[in-house]
């Protein structure tokens, strides 16, 4: 009997089934308007995901990430509509862009804790959506930027390309994107410096105690989260074509704020499951008008009560009653 490899585990099995399921998806979607659900769902995942990095494993809740996702948006879609700069140069520009004034957002307001973190991202927030609605010479101001470019095509040998302008490529382009997110937050959660946000998190005197800087975990954790809040509002520039001042308003961050909370903070999948399913679930209740605000409000409410770990938390809770394991950082 050929013996099973050791590498492939259950849960290994499971990601690789969940990824060609998803790479499959083009085989049997035809329409427009399930391919614009999904791609707007793998960019939420990533803003989702990019907040959870500094939220859940580094216990920082920052209420400016909306502006960050503004910031990487504009960036993109400023370098391409008015310097007529390549989608290619331009998102990492935006990536880069986001992550500079997170740099310049976290000196100070890392030193902070608590209640005042929250409130000054907050302000930071409301100062960056103002600038984007009063700067009209730069960024239109409540016109708004249109007729954005998508990506360009990608040359391969013998004359052939790679070209985005089908919503199947759209995905595949986003959807590559998200994966390569998830796997580098994967990464970092799994590595040495991932251990230091989680021990901040636990306790930052003891954090310290033991030889780990607490502000300078912070910092790099802000860092990267706003690094790849840019990298998804590029992409959502990049897809939707027009960008408006709203598109950074705090409206934005508890949207995604709220995503993390159902789907499970400081779990991987938590932050994607929540951005794929209140979406699906607003546009099901979009016949209630405004109604379906109230119905998301309860929902919410439901959730925080009875199942504050989100849905993937309380998911291994029961895993962990039915088995009797334990559950360790490790495996969240």
């Amino acid at each position: 009997m050929i013996p099973f490899p050791k590498f492939l585990t259950p849960k290994r099995l499971l990601l690789a089934l969940l990824i060609l399921l998803v790479l499959a998806v083009p085989l049997f979607v035809t329409s427009r308007y399930i391919y614009h659900l999904l791609i707007m769902a793998c960019i939420w995942s990533m803003a989702a995901t990019s907040m959870n990095l500094l939220m859940g494993y580094t216990g920082q809740v920052n209420l400016a990430h909306g502006a960050f996702f503004g910031i990487g948006a504009y960036t993109t879609g400023l370098l391409m509509l008015k310097f007529g700069v390549n989608f290619w140069l331009a998102l990492p520009a935006a990536c880069v862009v986001a992550a500079f004034f997170g740099f310049l957002m976290g000196l100070p307001s890392l030193r902070t804790r608590g209640s005042y973190f929250a409130i000054g991202t907050l302000c930071f927030g409301v100062i960056v959506t103002v600038i984007i609605d009063r700067w009209d010479s730069l960024t239109e101001g409540q016109r708004g930027l249109l007729g954005i470019p998508g990506p360009a095509p990608i040359p391969l040998p013998f004359g052939a390309q790679i070209t985005f302008d089908t919503m199947a490529s759209t995905y595949y382009l986003i959807l590559v994107m998200l994966i390569i997110t998830v796997f580098i937050t994967h990464r970092i959660v799994r590595s040495l410096v991932g251990r230091t946000f989680r021990a901040v998190r636990g306790d930052e005197e003891l954090a310290g105690s033991i030889g780990i800087n607490p502000f300078r975990t912070k910092l790099i954790s802000f860092v990267a989260s706003t690094f790849f809040a840019g990298l998804a509002g590029g992409l959502y520039t990049s897809y939707i074509g027009f960008l408006s001042p709203e598109i950074s308003d705090f409206h934005v961050t508890f949207e995604i704020l709220i995503y993390c909370m159902i789907g499970g903070i400081g779990t991987l999948a938590g932050p994607i499951i929540g951005a794929i399913i209140l979406p699906v679930i607003s546009e099901t209740l979009h016949a209630l008008a405004a109604y379906r605000l109230v119905a998301y409000g309860v929902l919410l409410t439901v959730f925080i009560i009875f199942i504050p770990t989100g849905i993937v938390g309380g998911c291994k809770i029961i895993w962990q009653r039915l088995t009797g394991s334990r559950l360790t950082m490790e495996n969240r």
